[in-house]
């Protein structure tokens, strides 16, 4: 089953319970939390106080996605927050094995981030403490970048390799997800989307009307 999950850090920080309250209303699968250093991306994103702020409010699975350096640092905190899913960078970690093992062994699902310029080929050593891979469509670190239609490519190659492998890692696409780029990420082979400003947060429409909509992209 396909997945949509918003991108928190889109929603509106003044009134984050009334719309997460929506957005559960609307029957989202999860929410997905940007964490950033200001290192590893030139930009700042949410913190542990956020994820126990939404882990008081839903009970819908967060997806926590740490787009910072030497993620080991992290692991435990965002753990104890709330966090139900980890994703690490693997541009960031000089262990990435010895992380996602850490991940899981908090009883959290662990994922590995690639950006698009890195090869799959980071998966090769790790794919047995993986459960999901996101393959980010644009340069990570601001909302509302342009889709890079290169990793549609890279979406069919990892889907072919999980099922070659006979693995049942879920691929995650974040990055300018919407009407535009859902169907072929759908065709070739992901399973969880990031909604953010081109989907569950365009000014077109109400969260829930947002949602409904993707929702019929994905069905």
């Amino acid at each position: 089953m396909n997945k949509l999950g918003p991108s928190l850090m889109c929603t509106d920080l003044g009134n984050v319970e009334q719309d997460i309250k929506e957005l559960d209303n609307a029957a989202v699968d999860f929410y997905h939390i940007d964490v950033m250093d200001g290192v590893f991306v030139p930009n700042f994103g949410l913190n542990p106080d956020f994820v126990k702020r939404v882990r008081e409010i839903t009970e819908k699975p967060l997806d926590v996605h740490l787009m910072v350096t030497d993620p080991s640092r992290y692991i435990d905190t965002f753990a104890e927050a709330g966090a139900d899913m980890i994703s690490i960078h693997a541009e960031a970690t000089s262990n990435l094995q010895g992380d996602l093992a850490r991940i899981q062994a908090h009883g959290l699902k662990a994922g590995v981030a690639i950006n698009p310029a890195t090869s799959l080929d980071v998966l090769e050593y790790v794919y047995d403490v993986t459960d999901y891979v996101v393959v980010m469509t644009v340069n990570p670190g601001f909302a509302g970048q342009k889709f890079i239609p290169a990793t549609y490519d890279k979406i069919q190659e990892l889907s072919d390799q999980i099922k070659k492998r006979g693995l049942q890692i879920e691929i995650q696409v974040d990055g300018n997800i919407g009407e535009n780029t859902i169907p072929k990420c759908k065709d070739n082979g992901a399973t969880m989307y990031i909604g953010g400003s081109s989907a569950v947060y365009n000014s077109t429409g109400t969260l829930k009307e947002n949602v409904q909509k993707t929702k019929q992209l994905l069905a």
